[in-house]
């Protein structure tokens, strides 16, 4: 599942959605972990035009009524990421798939593949850094849900990142659960950001596979999470290539 992410946008970069052309502020996370529960950047719809903004990134029910009660909940569950194929059953996810549907940005995310060597005893799970290969940043499917404290009064937009089947370059790397988020080229984009998207077309976005030819994906040391170059390059022996 997508719980570790990655963002590096330079100084005048632009995005387009829906005919909208907005330049991005200078942002450089080599690796944010979701479990950190903090903001990241998304992109959404307000009144017609596009708005980016930091998001807490995990989502919150309307009726969690405290940070408290946000983190007892996690002790059951996570809401970092939202299965596509259950948005729409989903007490939780149905309001916001329906109403309030995000673009997440990510230049990259990181995930495990695992493998058992013929020496190993046991299976072994190794980090790749997963990237697209024709440009510098992406556009992932979101969720988002307002949300009040009522006890600090304090208010957050708060989201989850869609996750879909893998296609077939990430079955090869997060080869268990065999999942990826659902990533949009442009025009799917800007379609998921239709306030008036029938039920069936938000099904079929949020389950859409990206190019497989299009991404690319390297080893990473195992301490990457701790590490000061988190997407440096590592090479293991005996795991087997990746057919690209």
């Amino acid at each position: 599942m997508c719980y570790y992410n990655s963002i590096k946008i330079e100084k005048g970069t632009k995005i387009s959605i829906k005919g909208k052309i907005k330049e991005l502020p200078e942002i450089d996370r080599p690796l944010q972990s979701g479990f950190e529960y903090g903001n990241w950047p998304i992109v959404k719809l307000a009144n017609d035009d596009i708005d980016l903004e930091l998001a807490h990134w995990e989502l919150i029910a309307p009726w969690v009524k405290s940070t408290l009660d946000v983190m007892k909940g996690r002790e059951k569950f996570n809401t970092l990421n939202a299965t596509s194929e259950r948005l729409l059953e989903s007490k939780l996810f149905k309001q916001p798939a329906l109403k309030r549907r995000c673009l997440v940005l990510s230049s990259g995310f990181y995930e495990w593949r695992h493998f058992k060597s013929a020496v190993a005893s046991k299976e072994i799970a190794y980090p790749y850094f997963v990237s697209l290969k024709d440009r510098p940043y992406f556009l992932m499917a979101g969720i988002y849900q307002p949300w009040v404290d009522v006890e600090s009064g304090e208010a957050m937009n708060t989201f989850s990142i869609v996750t879909t089947h893998a296609n077939p370059f990430m079955e090869q790397i997060h080869n268990k659960k065999k999942r990826m988020p659902t990533i949009f080229n442009e025009q799917q984009a800007s379609q998921w950001l239709d306030p008036n998207l029938p039920e069936a077309d938000i099904l079929a976005l949020a389950q859409a596979q990206y190019n497989p030819a299009l991404m690319k994906a390297y080893t990473i040391q195992k301490q990457f999470r701790n590490a000061q170059a988190p997407q440096e390059a590592f090479q293991y022996e005996g795991l087997p290539e990746l057919i690209q």
